[in-house]
């Protein structure tokens, strides 16, 4: 069974800053691309980063390009994503996951962490 446990999200003003985390306990962590998703009210659950085991980057969403940045820490098991310059579309649940090679989520979700920005 995988467990995903999201957090580091809250309230931030637009341009501010945000780095959300997320362990995951996953056997194959070591070798599977992880990335992040994100769910705004209303709307469908959009992909928004992605990364492979071994830090390359390979695609990230287009929407976010330039002012989020994910990382990973594999020892801890972790996959990061640092968000700068904030806007208010950027207010959403926020999900990782594993990755599929069609940048699809692998497993169940997670509880998500909410992000929430204001003007």
């Amino acid at each position: 069974q995988v467990h995903l446990v999201e957090s580091g999200g809250g309230l931030v003003q637009a341009g501010g800053s945000l780095r959300l985390s997320c362990t995951v306990s996953l056997r194959t962590y070591k070798t599977s691309a992880l990335g992040w998703f994100r769910q705004a009210t209303g709307k469908e659950r959009e992909f928004v980063a992605g990364l492979t085991w071994s830090g390359d980057n390979l695609y990230s969403g287009d929407s976010v390009k330039g002012r989020f940045t994910i990382s990973r820490n594999n020892s801890r098991k972790t996959v990061y994503l640092q968000m700068t310059n904030l806007k208010l579309e950027d207010t959403a649940v926020y999900y990782c996951n594993a990755l599929t090679t069609t940048k699809q989520p692998k497993y169940n979700w997670g509880q998500g962490t909410q992000v929430t920005v204001s003007s």
